[in-house]
C-alpha cells in the first residue's frame, strides 16, 4: 500500500550535501544493464519509492528478445523506464532525461533507439576503462569521449569499486547501490528504501536484507559526495491510500476479487506471471491455479470448471489464444460462461515474445469459425486490468457466453498506482443454483427478447441433459433440422444485442466536436489523451475517444464521429501508408479499429499506427495528429465545410 506521508529528502537523520533542489513537474528515467544483474528490480523499486511518496509513477519494462542475450551488447539491454511526476502518470512518455547504465553497449543501444533525451544525463559505470581486455576498455573510452562531445551530461560512477567494499560479488549489488544513488539524485525518503528492500528481499533472509540496505546507503552517501544533481518532483496530491503492482498482478488480483475459483493456463510471455502470482495467493482466497499440458487443454478445463458451476478464467497471449478458437467456440454453443484474457505481444507466430503490440483485435472478435457470439473488452490502464476481471465474470455469467478481455505486454509489466480498491460483496458470483428445475423448464428456454435462457448447474434435480458442441435444440438435444438451427443462432446473438443495450456511450476527451477526433483503444489511452492535451493547449480542434467494448461497440458512436471532420484511429496494429508507391485506396490494408469503425459505421476513418514493439509515444502521437491538422482547412476560413466522413 501506497502512504501518503513524504518525509524530508533523505528520511529522517540520513546526510545530505545542502544542495538545493531543483523542483521538476516530471523526469524520465531509465536503469539499465545486461540481463541478470538487476536493473529492473532496481528500477521497479525506484518507482514504488517515488509512489509511496505520492509521485504519479509509470513505468515500461525494457527486455531483450532473447533469453540469454550475450554480454556487453546493445541489444542486450534489460531494465526499466520510469516516468515520475508531479500529477496522475498514464504512460512512459516519451525520451528519457536520466539514464543509468552499467556498460557503454546497452547505452548506445537506447541512444541508437532515439530513447534519450539530447543533452541529457548519463550515470555510467566506470569499471570499463580500465579492463584487462584492452578492446573493452578502448571502446567505452571511445563512447564515453564522444558522448560528452556530443554535449551529454555523462558523470563516471565507480559502483564495482563502491559494491566491492560491501560485498564479494558486485554483479549483484549494483543495482541496490544505483537505488540509494537515485534516492539521492531525486531526495526521496531513504527510510521508504529500507523499507521497500525488506519487502523485496524478506523472503531471503536477514542476511540479505542487511547486505542490501548496506549496498543502498552506499550508493546514497557517494552521490551526496561526489554528484551536483539534486532534483525533487512534488507528490502529485494523493489524498487516498493507493497500491503499485503491475498489470498481470492487477488481472490476478481482480480474478481474486470477482469471486471466480479456477484460473486454467499454459506458460506463455507475458501473460505467465499472473499465473506465478496467484500460484502464490490463489489457494489462500480458496482458488486453483491449473497449469495445464497445452493452451487447448487449459481452455477446456475452464469450459469443464464452468459447467459445473461458476465462471472460471484462461489467461494467455497471441499464440495460445489461436489454439484456444475451438473450445471458445464450444463454449459459444453450449452457452457455458468463460472469461479468456489475452496478453497481446507481437506476432504473427513467435513474432516479439517479449514486445508491445495490439495486432489481436479482429482476431478476438472474429477468430472463431462458424458464428461464435462473444464479448471483447479491453483495459486501458493498471487499474483497468483489476475492474475487467469483475466486470468480465459478471458479463459471462449473465449472458453465458465468452467474454475476452484484451491487455498487452505494455500493461501486463508497467507499474502505476491507483486507489487501493476496496472490496464490494456485490464483485463476487452469486450462489451456485441447486434448486429444482420447475416442470417443463428446457435447458436451452431460449426468451423470445433476449436469448437468454437459465443455466443448469449439473445436479440440479430435474435438470439432468446432454451436453456437446453439436447444434442443439432446446431439450439440448442434437439436432439437424434446419430450423432447429437457425433458432439456436438467431437466439445466441441475440444475447449480444440484448448486452449491447446495457452499454453507455465513451466520454469524449475533450470537445464534443471539432476538426479531428482521435479514436484508440487498449493501453494507447494515456498517450493518446496527452497527445490530445498538448495540442488543445494549442488552439487545436482535437478531441480523443477510448473504446473499451469493441464487440459489440456503444450505441451513440455514429454520432459522436459524425461531429468531427476527420477521424483518425491510433493503435499499435499495422496499416498501410499512402507514401508507399504501390499502396493506394483500393489496396490499403487498416489498423484493426480502423476496420471495425469502417465497416460498422461507414465512415472514412483514416489510420496511424506503430509496431515498434514498445509502447506508442505521445510525442509520436502527436506528430501524427499535427500532420492530420495541416490538411484540415481551419472552420473559421470556411465555416460551410461539412465533414469528410
Amino acid at each position: 500500500m501506497v502512504s501518503n506521508e513524504t518525509s524530508a529528502p533523505g528520511g529522517r537523520g540520513w546526510p545530505t550535501n545542502g544542495k538545493p533542489a531543483l523542483e521538476l513537474k516530471e523526469h524520465v528515467v531509465e536503469v539499465i544493464s545486461d540481463s541478470g544483474e538487476g536493473a529492473q528490480k532496481c528500477a521497479q523499486s525506484f518507482a514504488a519509492v517515488a509512489a509511496k511518496m505520492g509521485n504519479g509513477v509509470w513505468t515500461v519494462e525494457i527486455i531483450p528478445a532473447e533469453i540469454q542475450p550475450p554480454a556487453r551488447s546493445m541489444a542486450g539491454a534489460s531494465g526499466n523506464r520510469i516516468r515520475v511526476g508531479s500529477f496522475y502518470v498514464t504512460n512512459g512518455g516519451d525520451q528519457a532525461d536520466l539514464v543509468v547504465a552499467f556498460n557503454e553497449q546497452v547505452l548506445l543501444g537506447r541512444l541508437q533507439a532515439a530513447e534519450i533525451k539530447p543533452g541529457g544525463i548519463i550515470l555510467l559505470e566506470s569499471k570499463w576503462a580500465t579492463d584487462p581486455d584492452a578492446q573493452i576498455a578502448h571502446t567505452y573510452c571511445e563512447v564515453r569521449d564522444r558522448l560528452r562531445s556530443e554535449g551529454y551530461c555523462l558523470y563516471e560512477v565507480p559502483m564495482e569499486t563502491e559494491c566491492l567494499k560491501c560485498v564479494s560479488d558486485a554483479r549483484r549489488g549494483k543495482n541496490m547501490f544505483v537505488l540509494g544513488l537515485l534516492n539521492s539524485l531525486y531526495s526521496q525518503d531513504l527510510d521508504i528504501s529500507q523499507q521497500q528492500i525488506v519487502q523485496t528481499f524478506g523472503k531471503k533472509g536477514a542476511k540479505v536484507v542487511q547486505a542490501n540496505r548496506k549496498l543502498l546507503e552506499a550508493g546514497y552517501q557517494w552521490a551526496e559526495a561526489n554528484l551536483d544533481l539534486k532534483f525533487r518532483i512534488p507528490p502529485a496530491g494523493i489524498t487516498e491510500p493507493q497500491i503499485v503492482v503491475n498489470g498481470n498482478t492487477a488481472l490476478a488480483l481482480g480474478i481474486i476479487a470477482s469471486g471466480m475459483e479456477v484460473c486454467a493456463m499454459y506458460p506463455i510471455t507475458p501473460a505467465t506471471s499472473a499465473s506465478h502470482y496467484l500460484s502464490d495467493v490463489f489457494e489462500k482466497a480458496g482458488g486453483v491455479v491449473h497449469q495445464a499440458e497445452d493452451e487447448i487443454a487449459a481452455c477446456c478445463f475452464a469450459i469443464g470448471a464452468s459447467y459445473a458451476g461458476k465462471c472460471a478464467v484462461t489467461i494467455t497471449s497471441g499464440p495460445g489464444y489461436s489454439l484456444k478458437q475451438e473450445a471458445i467456440g464450444l463454449a459459444a454453443m453450449g452457452e457455458i460462461p468463460l472469461v479468456v484474457v489475452n496478453v497481446q505481444r507481437g506476432g504473427p507466430s513467435t513474432g516479439q515474445p517479449t514486445k508491445m503490440e495490439q495486432g489481436d483485435l479482429l482476431a478476438a472478435c472474429f477468430g472463431t469459425h462458424g458464428d461464435a457470439p462473444k464479448v471483447v473488452m479491453a483495459a486501458a490502464c493498471i487499474e483497468d486490468c483489476f475492474y475487467s476481471m469483475i466486470a468480465a465474470r459478471k458479463i459471462a455469467e449473465t449472458y453465458r457466453l465468452p467474454v475476452i478481455v484484451l491487455t498487452d505486454a505494455n500493461l501486463a509489466t508497467a507499474q502505476q498506482p491507483f486507489v487501493r480498491p476496496k472490496f464490494q460483496k456485490e464483485w463476487v458470483a452469486p450462489p451456485i443454483d441447486q434448486s429444482p428445475v420447475p416442470p417443463g423448464v428446457r435447458p436451452y428456454e431460449w426468451e423470445a427478447r433476449t436469448g437468454l435462457s437459465e443455466r443448469f448447474i449439473p445436479g440440479r434435480p430435474g435438470g439432468i441433459h446432454t451436453l456437446t458442441g453439436l447444434a442443439h435444440d432446446r431439450q439440448s438435444r442434437v439436432a439437424y433440422d434446419p430450423e432447429v438451427n437457425q433458432e439456436g443462432i438467431h437466439h445466441r446473438s441475440l444475447k449480444l444485442a440484448a448486452f449491447q443495450q446495457t452499454l453507455k456511450p465513451p466520454g469524449v476527451h475533450g470537445e464534443d466536436e471539432g476538426d479531428l477526433l482521435v479514436v484508440g483503444w487498449g493501453s494507447t489511452r494515456g498517450a493518446i489523451e496527452e497527445a490530445v492535451d498538448r495540442l488543445r493547449a494549442e488552439g487545436e480542434a482535437v478531441s480523443a475517444l477510448h473504446l473499451t467494448f469493441l464487440w459489440p461497440m456503444p450505441s451513440g458512436l455514429q454520432e459522436i464521429l459524425r461531429r468531427f471532420r476527420k477521424v483518425l484511429a491510433v493503435e499499435a496494429s499495422w496499416c498501410d501508408r499512402l507514401e508507399d508507391d504501390l499502396v493506394t485506396e483500393d489496396n490499403r490494408r487498416y489498423s484493426n479499429l480502423a476496420w471495425l469503425l469502417r465497416a460498422r459505421y461507414l465512415v472514412d476513418v483514416d489510420c496511424w499506427s506503430e509496431v515498434k514493439g514498445q509502447p506508442i509515444k505521445p510525442g509520436s502521437i502527436e506528430a501524427a495528429l499535427r500532420s492530420r491538422l495541416a490538411g484540415i482547412p481551419h472552420r473559421s476560413l470556411d465555416p460551410a465545410l461539412t465533414p469528410s466522413i
